[in-house]
């Protein structure tokens, strides 16, 4: 080798040293968070106050407490627009940036199903608070994915129990119940539970799948109409939900029979509606619906100049705070991984799955956040990935939501027995042999 081949061969790799350096330096820095997003497409209502959530409260992070531990959060959208095949091209190309993606919200139940065994491959938490798949709550099964505060099965399951606290339980088994849901694995995911009920308690069930993206359904408020089922529920997002209330007043069916999802009771979904909504009720996962001093801390960066483009306006909208609670949690998986592997470093993506299995959100904490009365405590351990489920009724006024029930948690007696049985059949089916916990 000549002398001048060697000089060449010992530059570059000292540039690939100094690289690598500075890649190190970079992740010691700073912790990664992707953001799969969806500012476009049929369900951009829902996706845009929910992306502003997530954006300002991890902004806020860095704001206000100069990242976790001195660690600054580093993060960027990608625009799935709620497509499948979008969602799992952003989630290849960002896995491995900056030291390793702390963690996937996917935003979507379809790019779940996706995701979920890659995430076993490549090591990478998969957060899914309130939506995705339900059986995912079983974490010996699950390793990656974190279905955190509830999940379809919790929120049907809850409707069903203050549907049946209206009737009385000795009458909801001369009760027609109907769902109509967006015909994709989101709307699909609360028929299992639904049905388990219906077998056990004897009401009647009628499904009305409702084909993408939800603006034709005519033809399924006329069978509503013939068929007069006593409640509706409606598992939709974006255009949909407006869609369907605009539909169930021109058959005459009330609103105030009406139970929406989630992801269909945010303002967002009713504002522009206003009287013609009236009634109408919907589901809010830890009690979401409430203010607290995080959006006062939110409005006064965006006085600043600072946070997500559109500024406040979504601030204190249901689906702009589930956007915060959603960042919230994720920051604190990276604390409280921090706790253990090394405080004031980056945390690697297997340190933050750790840091999501041993979640303790109690009232003191949760005070500390900002978030008191918005959130009830959470607690998440190796069997269970999905913490502690609770919920209420909100229901709109023609100017905004109420809430209008106490506190609601599933009934164990109906999702336990799901979980544990389609765990089970996806363990055997992807060959896993579940680990042992011991809480």
């Amino acid at each position: 080798m000549t002398t001048r081949l060697k000089r060449a061969v010992l530059g570059l790799s000292a540039c690939a040293a100094m690289l690598t350096m500075s890649t190190a330096a970079l992740a010691a820095e700073e912790q990664y968070i992707p953001l799969l997003t969806y500012r476009t497409g049929s369900f951009a209502p829902l996706g845009i106050p929910w992306a502003d959530g997530k954006l300002d409260y991890l902004a806020l992070v860095n704001e206000r407490d100069g990242g976790v531990n001195g660690v600054k959060l580093a993060y960027e959208e990608c625009e799935t627009a709620y497509a499948t095949d979008r969602g799992v091209e952003c989630y290849e190309r960002m896995k491995g940036k900056n030291g390793g993606a702390s963690g996937f919200d996917t935003q979507s139940t379809g790019i779940t199903f996706a995701l979920t065994d890659k995430a076993i491959v490549d090591g990478v938490a998969i957060e899914t608070m309130g939506y995705g798949l339900s059986h995912s709550a079983n974490g010996a099964v699950f390793e990656w994915n974190f279905p955190l505060l509830g999940t379809y099965w919790t929120a049907a399951d809850v409707m069903i129990q203050d549907i049946t606290k209206q009737v009385g339980e000795d009458k909801l088994k001369d009760q027609r119940i109907a769902l109509i849901y967006h015909d994709s694995p989101y709307g699909k995911e609360p028929i299992a539970l639904l049905q388990a009920r219906a077998k056990e308690q004897g009401f009647k069930l009628d499904l009305y799948p409702v084909t993408a993206p939800g603006v034709e359904q005519k033809s399924t408020w006329l069978q509503v109409r013939k068929n007069r089922p006593d409640f509706v529920l409606l598992w939709s997002a974006g255009i949909m939900t407006p869609t369907a209330i605009r539909e169930a007043q021109a058959v005459g069916y009330p609103r105030d029979k009406i139970y929406g999802i989630w992801w269909a009771a945010s303002e967002s979904d009713v504002v522009d509606l206003g009287q013609t909504a009236k009634g109408y009720k919907g589901i809010t996962i830890h009690n979401s619906a409430e203010d607290g001093p995080v959006h006062d801390a939110v409005r006064e960066m965006h006085a600043k100049g600072k946070g997500a483009e559109n500024g406040d306006k979504y601030v204190g909208t249901l689906a702009h705070t589930r956007g915060m609670m959603i960042s919230m949690m994720q920051v604190e998986a990276i604390r409280t991984a921090q706790e253990k592997f090394g405080k004031g470093q980056h945390m690697t993506p297997e340190q933050v799955r750790w840091g999501f299995e041993n979640l303790n959100l109690d009232e003191a904490r949760l005070k500390e956040l900002g978030f008191e009365g918005i959130m009830r405590p959470v607690k998440t351990s190796c069997s269970n990935h999905m913490g502690d489920d609770w919920a209420r009724i909100v229901q709109w006024d023609g100017n905004k939501f109420e809430v209008v029930s106490d506190w609601y948690q599933s009934d164990k007696k109906y999702v336990d027995p799901l979980v544990k049985e389609m765990s089970a059949k996806y363990a055997a089916e992807k060959k896993i042999t579940p680990r042992t916990c011991e809480g």
